[in-house]
């Protein structure tokens, strides 16, 4: 029965199959990610501006991001544009959307919280040498931000490549479908075929998420000393 199940996830196709699964999984991560951290640092920069009513929906916007699970957001995206709105979307954009909104709240709530971390004393200095706001923002202010966010960034695109995993439940062919669809198919035949191809996919998803994740704890080490 062992090698029965090893046969399975090492079929030519089965085993192909896994990693075009997996590209699927990066795409949607990396696509979102890239979307999120440019919105995000709008919405930082806007989340920072003294006026009680912008201030209030933005709050409004994190508040529901929070609270809602991904699946739910998924969902609304997906069924909901197809009946209300009319549009088709693919499994794949209504995913990016989902990713893209939820991504960059919490994007711009860590700009937020490195704009505010920043001491007063740095735009001071900026301002006393003659630079104008913009200047400051992009010589002094925003390469610290930068330096502040590298880690929890890293840390958000690690736990945006785990959470694409709910994609699969909108027909979204990605790693977790793929592997499913393959002990579908050898249920019969290979009883413990679900064992080596979910054991398959966990490694895979570790390959990807674990480099980032040292990644994201050397940046911190670095950047705290």
């Amino acid at each position: 029965m062992q090698n029965m199940g090893i046969e399975v996830l090492f079929k030519g196709i089965n085993s192909l199959r896994l990693w075009q699964g997996l590209w699927v999984t990066i795409r949607i991560a990396l696509i979102s990610m890239v979307l999120s951290v440019i919105l995000g640092f709008l919405l930082g920069m806007v989340m920072n501006i003294p006026n009680k009513i912008i201030k209030f929906i933005c709050r409004i916007y994190l508040e529901i991001v929070r609270i809602m699970p991904q699946l739910v957001l998924l969902f609304l995206v997906y069924f909901g544009a197809a009946k209300h709105l009319g549009m088709n979307l693919s499994g794949e954009t209504a995913a990016v959307i989902v990713f893209t909104f939820w991504g960059t709240a919490e994007m711009g709530d860590l700009v937020r919280s490195a704009l505010i971390s920043i001491p007063k004393h740095q735009y001071d200095s900026g301002y006393g040498l003659g630079l104008n706001k913009w200047q400051v923002y992009l010589y002094i202010i925003l390469p610290q931000t930068i330096r502040r966010l590298l880690p929890s960034a890293v840390n958000l695109l690690t736990r945006m490549i785990k959470t694409t995993s709910l994609v699969a439940l909108i027909g979204v062919v990605e790693v977790l479908k793929v592997g499913k669809q393959i002990i579908d198919a050898s249920r019969y035949t290979n009883p413990t075929a679900a064992l080596w191809v979910y054991g398959a996919v966990f490694f895979m998803y570790f390959i990807i998420c674990f480099p980032f994740s040292r990644l994201s704890r050397v940046l911190e080490k670095k950047f705290a000393d």
